[in-house]
């Protein structure tokens, strides 16, 4: 998938990104901002400790030859309402959310003048949005917002959540391989089979550029799970029942998959069984459908 700065792109990290080596993710989305002569910008609203967060991210960024960085401190919705934090996205030419909890994150900036403002940035100016961890799960329109990760699937062990719907009919988890989450994310699919789950290991990413295609970077994988086509006794289970789950599609994409839309990508043409997923994350959502 090539760099293309008009269409828009998302680097979704599933966490703990390397920030002090190489930085390959990092250097990834500093390039899809455009280059390190344009402006990044750091939101770390979802983490309690916000300073020491910035302080991390402005370094690397830094080190990665990033002049021009800029921390929004939204610790309230009344902060995502300030024309000061509206001000800095306007020439910024990539929006970074850190991690922490996603919840908190949603609940300071979800339905705000920042939250309109990032919507546009993305969608009307094609400015590149990456979040890890917690700034991952966010971007996705239906957001896990609470849930645990057994060693089966369990009936009512997860809870969605609003979200960015930056990303829409997915739910994105992260830490995936590192904490087990395979049973979490098929407890989301068997509960809401019309969405697909996209878990994403530490220090990798899922690269969209809208109406594009997809890529995989970093160190691990992104596994892709779609419930659509199966047969689950998920209604009658009892809570905390292990569910019945036949038929359920497991795809995983390790690091260097790309896929085009468009004509084959380095990985050929995309195969009819991924062809809906990544016609659903790279869908070209119009601004006003959000707002």
């Amino acid at each position: 998938m090539e760099t293309n700065h008009g269409h828009g792109h998302l680097v979704i990290i599933g966490g703990h990104e390397d920030r002090t080596h190489d930085k390959a993710v990092l250097q990834r989305f500093v390039e899809l901002a455009g280059g390190p002569e344009k402006k990044i910008v750091v939101i770390s609203a979802a983490s309690g400790v916000a300073e020491k967060m910035w302080a991390i991210y402005d370094q690397a960024f830094a080190d990665l030859g990033v002049a021009r960085r800029a921390h929004l401190r939204i610790e309230s919705r009344e902060d995502a309402n300030a024309d000061t934090v509206l001000r800095e996205l306007a020439d910024a030419g990539g929006i970074f959310m850190t991690g922490g909890d996603q919840k908190r994150l949603m609940a300071n900036i979800g339905g705000t003048a920042f939250d309109r403002e990032l919507h546009a940035a993305y969608l009307k100016r094609g400015v590149c949005i990456g979040g890890t961890s917690a700034g991952a799960s966010a971007m996705s329109g239906h957001m896990l917002a609470t849930g645990h990760a057994g060693t089966t699937p369990e009936k009512g062990a997860v809870n969605l959540g609003a979200g960015l719907g930056l990303v829409r009919g997915v739910v994105i988890d992260q830490h995936f391989s590192e904490r087990h989450r395979l049973s979490r994310l098929l407890t989301v699919v068997a509960q809401n089979p019309y969405l697909q789950g996209a878990g994403i290991d530490e220090d990798t990413a899922l690269v969209i550029e809208r109406g594009v295609g997809i890529e995989v970077i970093g160190q691990g994988a992104v596994t892709i799970v779609d419930g659509r086509t199966m047969h689950s006794n998920m209604a009658s289970a009892a809570s905390g029942e292990c569910p019945r789950l036949v038929d359920v599609r497991l795809h995983l994409l390790p690091t260097g998959t790309r896929y085009a839309l468009s004509g084959p990508g380095e990985d050929g043409d995309v195969p009819a069984a991924l062809r809906d997923f990544i016609n659903t994350v790279t869908k070209r959502i119009d601004y006003h459908e959000n707002h």
